[in-house]
């Protein structure tokens, strides 16, 4: 008996194909051929959802920045975890790196991938910064930090972070331990938060998206 899928159902299974297809071949060998056969649907069915493997790729980078957003927002709402672990592990959520996700990211750093890049930036940007925002009220509430505008100050923080760290395997590690005490000392001093109050929580995100970074306690 034939199954009839909702457009929505057949674009997620493409995308599920193609990211298995991606992080098994690589972007460049895995073709649209490949993902039609493994699937099982015609030439017509791909290209009636996508135009192209871009516009797949264009669509798998936007749903893996949906779902980041979502499990950062879920950690985020959760109060019986404390204030600062919540900030660390929202964050260290937002990683895609995960799945697909290096041979993802290793097209999108292309130069002639920058527009997609960039969007993906503004993406992430735009869905977390009201979630940080939303921690840092908390902490102004609860006398961890004490800053006169929380949006503006998450969006400062993300942005900077965003542009500094995009690229950490390009670091020496004396650059690297540079830039990440410099960045922990300027965000505590952005959010009004007491010396050294914020180390251990920014260094489990540094941790975590580079396990060689090793910054004195």
């Amino acid at each position: 008996m034939r199954v009839v899928k909702t457009a929505e159902e057949r674009k997620n299974e493409i995308l599920d194909v193609a990211e298995q297809l991606f992080a098994e071949k690589g972007f460049d060998n895995a073709s649209t051929n490949d993902i039609i056969n493994k699937i099982g649907i015609a030439r017509g069915t791909l290209y009636h959802h996508f135009g192209s493997k871009e516009e797949i790729l264009d669509a798998m980078v936007e749903r893996m920045t949906r779902q980041s957003i979502s499990r950062a927002a879920a950690i985020v709402a959760d109060s019986s975890m404390p204030l600062l672990e919540r900030l660390s592990a929202a964050v260290i959520s937002l990683d895609l790196n995960t799945g697909a996700g290096p041979e993802v990211f290793e097209q999108i750093h292309r130069p002639q991938n920058a527009l997609l890049h960039q969007k993906m930036q503004e993406r992430l940007l735009s869905g977390v910064v009201p979630l940080i925002a939303k921690l840092i009220e908390e902490g102004n509430a609860d006398g961890t930090f004490d800053s006169a505008y929380p949006e503006e100050a998450a969006e400062m923080i993300m942005t900077y972070a965003n542009i500094a760290f995009d690229a950490l395997t390009d670091m020496t590690p004396n650059q690297m331990e540079r830039k990440s005490l410099a960045f922990i000392y300027h965000t505590e001093r952005v959010l009004g938060a007491e010396e050294g109050s914020l180390k251990a929580a920014i260094m489990k995100i540094f941790e975590k998206n580079n396990p060689l970074t090793k910054i004195k306690k």
